[in-house]
C-alpha cells in the first residue's frame, strides 16, 4: 500500500510492477539480472478521489500517456528492491506535484518613492557621464 496523504492511499493491486533488465554498462551481471522496475498505474481505473484523477489527467508530464496511464522506469540502483522503492516514491511525488494548488499571483506595481529614486539615480548617472566628455571652450 502506497500512502499519498492521510486520507488517500493506493493499493498494491492498482500498481503493475514488472522487473526488467537495466540499460547501460554493468558488466556480465547486467545480462542476467532483471533489476530495473517498470511501474504502470492506470489513473482512470484507480480508486483515487475525482480531484486527484482530474488533476493528474490534466497534468502536463511525459510520464502520463494519452490513455491516462503513468509509466515510470526505475533503474538507478543495483538491486530490485531499491528500484521498486524509488519507483513508488517517484509515483507519490508525481501525484503530489500534480495536486499542488498554485497560489494566485496578484499584479503589483512599484511604489511612487521607488520610482522617484530610480529616476534620480538615472539623472545622477547621466550627469556623471556628461562630466566625462570633452571640455568645450
Amino acid at each position: 500500500m502506497l500512502t499519498i496523504s492521510n486520507t488517500v492511499t493506493i493499493d498494491e493491486w492498482e500498481l503493475e510492477l514488472t522487473a526488467i533488465r537495466s540499460q547501460g554498462a554493468g558488466g556480465q551481471n547486467v545480462n542476467k539480472v532483471a533489476s530495473a522496475i517498470h511501474l504502470r498505474f492506470d489513473i482512470k481505473h484507480s480508486k483515487l478521489p475525482d480531484f486527484y484523477k482530474q488533476r493528474l489527467l490534466n497534468f502536463n508530464d511525459t510520464r502520463i500517456t494519452k490513455e491516462g496511464v503513468i509509466v515510470i522506469k526505475a533503474q538507478s540502483y543495483r538491486t530490485q528492491e531499491l528500484n521498486r522503492e524509488d519507483a513508488l516514491n517517484r509515483l507519490k511525488d508525481l501525484i503530489l506535484e500534480a495536486t499542488k494548488v498554485q497560489k494566485a499571483r496578484r499584479a503589483t506595481k512599484p511604489s511612487r518613492n521607488s520610482q522617484r529614486k530610480r529616476m534620480d539615480s538615472k539623472t545622477k548617472r547621466g550627469y556623471t557621464k556628461v562630466l566625462r566628455g570633452n571640455i568645450k571652450l
